[in-house]
């Protein structure tokens, strides 16, 4: 292999290259029925199209923007906002939940299988319920964001927790702090890894629910626009949807390693 090619930034772009290609190839050989799987052209096209205006249809003065009236973009970004309140509410009460449950034992093994029960849970088990509890809204969509969220976060906090030395506490607490005090500096720092790495993987159930979440009057939504492009045979817009639903997914990924960084440099240097 030549030396560029050994690079670990060149070798994820040649992989790409190599998988449109190889997908280009098929589809122009008409190896696959375009319904199933359209090229990687017409897939552009439908994502150029639906972030632009154009007739109606061929000679129509009509103009129509985006698809199902809104813009690709804008689909995302209210997929985005309703990701972004479930997962705050997500992160507050299943950090507080957490730190409680780890605390108090008997209320851990109360409380803990009910979780546990709540994350086997596929999300269209519990749609229905929901929405007859909170009606086809954006409530009911925050609410099943906030449940996938909900239990990863928990049991993330609460590994944290007991995962702490507790030598270091007992330290501090020789040394005059105050319980208080132990835990805003030895307790929670030392959770913290855990918690961000528990708010990673709930970004990523929240990513996998919002198709879900968005079934019934999701529009705005990215969701909802792959599903219903779906219904409607429009193969190419669906794969853009979901091309757009991952690269999202990854740069969130992404920013939240980042943040990770940033607020627990001390990992991998103890």
């Amino acid at each position: 292999m030549p030396a560029w090619m050994q690079s670990k930034k060149i070798q994820p772009v040649i992989s790409l290259v190599l998988l449109i290609a190889v997908w280009w190839g098929a589809t122009s050989a008409n190896l696959i029925n375009s319904l199933y799987l359209p090229g990687p052209k017409a897939v552009w096209d439908a994502f150029v199209e639906a972030n632009s205006c154009r007739p109606a249809s061929e000679g129509s003065s009509r103009i129509v923007c985006g698809e199902q009236q809104y813009f690709l973009w804008q689909h995302l970004v209210v997929s985005l906002e309703r990701i972004g309140i479930g997962m705050l509410l997500g992160i507050a009460v299943g950090v507080l939940v957490g730190f409680i449950l780890a605390e108090i034992g008997w209320l851990n093994r109360i409380v803990l299988p009910y979780i546990n029960f709540i994350r086997a849970l596929p999300p269209l088990g519990y749609i229905g319920l929901l929405i007859v509890w909170f009606g086809i809204g954006d409530t009911t969509k925050i609410w099943l964001l906030f449940l996938a969220a909900f239990p990863p976060i928990v049991l993330a906090t609460v590994d944290g927790i007991n995962g702490v030395n507790r030598d270091r506490v007992n330290s501090a607490l020789s040394l005059g702090a105050s319980r208080p005090k132990a835990f805003l500096f030895v307790v929670f720092p030392s959770a913290l890894p855990s918690i961000m790495n528990g708010i990673r993987l709930a970004v990523g159930f929240a990513w996998t629910t919002v198709v879900a979440a968005e079934l019934n009057n999701g529009i705005p939504g990215i969701g909802a626009l792959a599903y219903l492009s779906g219904t409607e045979l429009n193969t190419p817009l669906t794969i853009a949807c979901i091309f757009v639903i991952g690269i999202a997914a990854l740069l969130l990924d992404w920013l939240i390693l980042g943040i990770t960084h940033l607020v627990t440099p001390w990992v991998g240097k103890e």
